[in-house]
């Protein structure tokens, strides 16, 4: 094959550059929740992580995935703006076929628009959104703390566990699992 000449007419660069913008999109896509979330974390408490767990939660999930740290001060600095997007959190509680209760959280900055798409997810998946309240008695809000097992034995997990007010704790080779209430 003559140099230059590529299967098909396309050049390695060509396909590359799709594969790469295909890549970037799912990227910033992925970026813009983490932001979003990191934003609604730092308006809800304070814009400080050693101060706000929500908060340091979601800047450890954008450091993850590997969001840049401007991104992330970005996203913090915007919660105290005051031109800044407002974001709700919406809860919808509903059934999916076979009957299986479902709770959905969502941050929305149009509650209108999210409750019609909600809607429309449950309809087409063959469920039904119900009254507020139908569901979620059903459920327990917790939290779920995990730990390697090289972390502490399993009577020092344990003990620490009992003495922050665990409600739970389960021990294994593999892990330590502790559940909490929020």
């Amino acid at each position: 094959m003559p140099i230059g000449e590529g299967m098909a007419g396309h050049s390695q660069f060509k396909n590359i550059m799709h594969k790469k913008g295909k890549q970037d999109a799912i990227r910033s896509k992925l970026f813009s929740k983490l932001a979003r979330e990191i934003t609604v974390a730092a308006k809800l408490g304070l814009p400080d992580i050693a101060m706000n767990a929500r908060l340091r939660a979601a800047v450890l999930a954008a450091r993850a995935e590997n969001m840049p740290k401007d991104n992330i001060e970005r996203a913090i600095k915007k919660a105290s703006g005051a031109d800044s997007e407002n974001y709700d959190e919406v809860r919808y509680e509903g059934y999916a076929p076979g009957g299986v209760a479902v709770i959905v959280e969502a941050l929305t900055d149009n509650r209108n628009r999210t409750a019609g798409e909600v809607r429309s997810y449950f309809t087409k998946a063959g469920g039904t959104l119900a009254e507020t309240g139908a569901v979620s008695f059903m459920f327990d809000h917790v939290g779920v703390i995990e730990f390697e097992a090289k972390a502490a034995s399993e009577d020092q997990m344990l003990e620490a566990a009992i003495e922050a007010g665990a409600d739970d704790v389960v021990l294994s080779e593999d892990g330590h699992e502790i559940t909490t209430s929020l």
